[in-house]
C-alpha cells in the first residue's frame, strides 16, 4: 500500500477532511429525497464506488476473497460503518448540520473512555479535564432545545450521538486487532523498533468500509419505499456517495499510515469547521450562538487533549538529532 511522506500525509488528510464537510451543504440541495432514501442512495453509491475503486486498487480477487473469508472482527467493524453512514444522514435530516458535526467531535474522547475500559488504556488527567470540558459544551450547546421542548433537535441529537459512539467502537476494536504480539516466553524481541503497519490488516479495514456500506443501503431500503428521489437528487446523492464518502474514506486509509494518532485526531477535526461554514455560506443555515459556544468548548478540549502530546512527539526526534 502507498505509503506517503509527513507533509504530504498531513495535505491528504486535510483534503479528506474538506471532503467530508461538504454532506451538510450538499444535503439541502435534496428537492424530494428525504431521511431513510438519502442514506440508502448515498451508502449505495458509496459501495459502488468503492467496489470500482478497490477492485482497481488491489484487483477483484483479493476483495472478494476478504468478504469471504472475514471474521467477528470484520463483520463487527463493519457493523459499525453501517451505524455511521446511517445515523449521520439521518441526523442530517433532523438537525442542523452544526449540531451533527460538532456531536461527531466527541468520538475521540469516546474512544479514549472505550479504550480505558476495553484495553486497559490509562488515561492522563488531562483527559479527564477534556472529557467534562467536552461534555459541559455539549450541555450548553442542546441545554436551550431541550429546555424549549424542541423534539426534533432533540432527537436529531440522539442519531448523532450513535455516529461517534460506533466510531470509538471502531477505532478501538482497530487498535486491538493491531496490537503487536507478544514475544514467545524466553525470547527477547529482536528490536526495539514498532512494527510496521501490515497491508492486510488495511485492506481488511477497507473491506469493512465496503461491507458497511452494502448493510446500510441493504437496511434503509425497505424504510425508504417508495423511491422518490429526482433525477438532480441522484446526482447530489452521487456526489455524497462517490466524492463525500468513498474517496476520503480511502484516502484517509492512506495518509493514517504516516500520521500519529494525535495528528490524524486533529486534523479530522477540521471537518466540523469546514462543515459548518459550508453549510453557513452555501445554505444560508447560520448555527445558533450557543452551538457557536458549546461547540468552541469542544474543539477547544479535543484540542488541549491531543496537542502536548502531538508535540512530545514532534519534538522527540529534534531532542535525539
Amino acid at each position: 500500500m502507498l505509503t506517503l511522506s509527513h507533509r504530504r500525509a498531513v495535505a491528504t488528510m486535510i483534503c479528506a477532511a474538506l471532503l467530508w464537510s461538504i454532506a451538510g451543504v450538499v444535503t439541502r440541495q435534496l428537492e424530494s429525497a428525504r431521511s431513510f432514501e438519502v442514506t440508502f442512495w448515498r451508502s449505495l453509491f458509496n459501495a459502488l464506488t468503492l467496489i470500482v475503486l478497490l477492485s482497481a486498487w488491489r484487483g477483484p480477487g483479493p476483495l472478494w476473497r476478504t468478504l469471504r473469508q472475514g471474521g467477528r472482527a470484520l463483520w463487527l467493524s463493519a457493523l459499525c460503518w453501517c451505524v455511521m453512514y446511517t445515523a449521520f444522514m439521518v441526523a442530517l435530516t433532523l438537525t442542523t448540520v452544526a449540531n451533527v458535526l460538532v456531536t461527531m467531535a466527541l468520538a475521540p474522547l469516546f474512544t479514549a473512555l472505550l479504550a480505558r475500559a476495553a484495553l486497559g488504556h490509562r488515561l492522563a488527567p488531562r483527559t479527564w479535564a477534556a472529557i467534562a470540558v467536552a461534555a459541559l459544551g455539549i450541555a450548553w450547546m442542546y441545554g436551550t432545545q431541550f429546555s424549549a421542548g424542541d423534539a426534533r433537535h432533540v432527537l436529531g441529537t440522539a442519531v448523532a450521538l450513535a455516529v461517534p459512539l460506533a466510531a470509538a467502537t471502531n477505532w478501538t476494536l482497530l487498535q486491538h486487532l493491531n496490537r503487536p504480539a507478544a514475544p514467545s516466553a524466553g525470547r527477547a524481541p529482536t528490536s526495539a523498533k514498532p512494527p510496521a503497519p501490515r497491508d492486510d490488516a488495511a485492506a481488511d479495514m477497507l473491506a469493512a468500509v465496503l461491507l458497511g456500506a452494502l448493510l446500510s443501503a441493504a437496511l434503509t431500503l425497505p424504510l425508504a419505499w417508495p423511491l422518490v428521489a429526482s433525477a438532480p437528487d441522484l446526482g447530489w446523492l452521487g456526489l455524497l456517495g462517490a466524492v463525500q464518502l468513498a474517496v476520503p474514506c480511502l484516502m484517509a486509509v492512506v495518509a493514517a499510515r504516516s500520521l500519529s494518532a494525535p495528528e490524524a485526531s486533529l486534523l479530522s477535526l477540521l471537518e466540523v469547521l469546514f462543515g459548518v461554514a459550508w453549510a453557513w455560506l452555501g445554505a444560508g443555515e447560520a448555527p445558533a450562538a450557543s452551538v457557536l459556544a458549546g461547540g468552541a468548548l469542544v474543539l477547544a478540549a479535543l484540542a488541549g487533549n491531543e496537542l502536548p502530546t502531538l508535540l512530545r512527539r514532534r519534538a522527540g526526534p529534534v531532542a535525539s538529532a
